[in-house]
């Protein structure tokens, strides 16, 4: 490396370094990251100020990320980031439809082990009853017997559990595990659309570019086992308010579930008023089974 005569040899001096990178990978990432934040600062002719002001931003979301809410996840759906990597590495690499979707900043580990069928309401949650069937394929259209399913989702009020005193402790989530029909069955309430947290960085964001925080009503599940890509998706309900601008763009047509609303007393359940039903199919494809980490504790 040598002494920077001038601006135009900043570049090529760190590119010169990054080469020098001795994992292959590593090294890719880093000459391409360097060519596009360097071409970056050049295009927008990022000022001090700017430049001071963004490091800022960067430090203040670190610290806004807790155990209990990761701000960064929440930045990178709402720039589509998220959702670009997700397109990217399913769907045979982007070019078929998918199921695979986002994993959110609210997926807990050790979820209640639930009977198929179950409920998932922990605690009293005021709502319409739901009833869910998801179906799991294989490439082939054979179900999938004995996977492993998280499924949880944002209470009526839209509050995730964790979010919530007012909730018990792992209301609206459990694991589940499926039949020799690859289905999963469990009893919830109808879920709403919801804003994502505005008193951070991302909602400051948001204010500046005139956008609203909200995401269409959804159920999350995650499901794994030996031998498959572990499934990670958001299934979408019939909220067409924000279907079509939901603020973290996760919303694909492969996405969409079967919602149905029932007005007869439920077969097992009976009189309970309005009912829904909600049926999605979702297919895994070949792979390795890994765990995702955490966002939240």
């Amino acid at each position: 490396m040598t002494i920077i005569p001038n601006l135009d040899a900043v570049t090529p001096a760190v590119l010169k370094v990054m080469e020098q990178t001795t994992d292959p990978r590593l090294r890719e990432i880093m000459v391409s990251l360097i060519t596009h934040l360097h071409g970056f600062v050049r295009d927008v002719r990022l000022t001090e100020a700017e430049f001071q002001k963004a490091t800022r931003i960067l430090n203040t979301m670190g610290q806004q990320t807790t155990e209990k809410h990761n701000e960064f996840v929440l930045m990178a759906g709402s720039l589509g980031v998220s959702t670009l990597v997700c397109l990217m590495n399913n769907g045979d690499n982007g070019a078929t439809e998918t199921t695979q979707s986002l994993l959110g900043p609210f997926w807990r580990m050790n979820q209640p082990q639930t009977e198929n069928g179950g409920s998932i309401l922990r605690s009293p949650t005021p709502g319409q009853r739901l009833y869910g069937t998801f179906t799991f394929l294989d490439r082939d259209g054979q179900p999938i017997e004995d996977l492993e399913v998280d499924i949880w989702h944002a209470s009526p009020v839209g509050l995730y559990e964790n979010q919530d005193e007012a909730q018990a402790e792992y209301n609206l989530r459990g694991k589940f595990r499926t039949g020799p029909d690859g289905v999963v069955r469990f009893t919830s309430v109808k879920p709403v659309g919801y804003p994502i947290p505005t008193n951070t960085t991302v909602g400051q964001l948001l204010a500046a570019q005139s956008r609203h925080p909200y995401r269409p009503a959804h159920i999350h599940l995650l499901a794994h086992k030996v031998g498959f890509k572990t499934l990670i998706n958001q299934t979408y309900v019939d909220e067409t308010d924000y279907l079509t601008s939901d603020v973290q763009f996760g919303v694909t047509a492969a996405l969409i579930g079967k919602l149905e609303r029932h007005s007869g007393p439920h077969p097992i359940d009976g009189d309970i008023g309005d009912w829904f039903t909600l049926v999605h199919t979702l297919v895994l494809e070949p792979g390795i089974s890994t765990l995702p980490v955490p966002p939240i504790k």
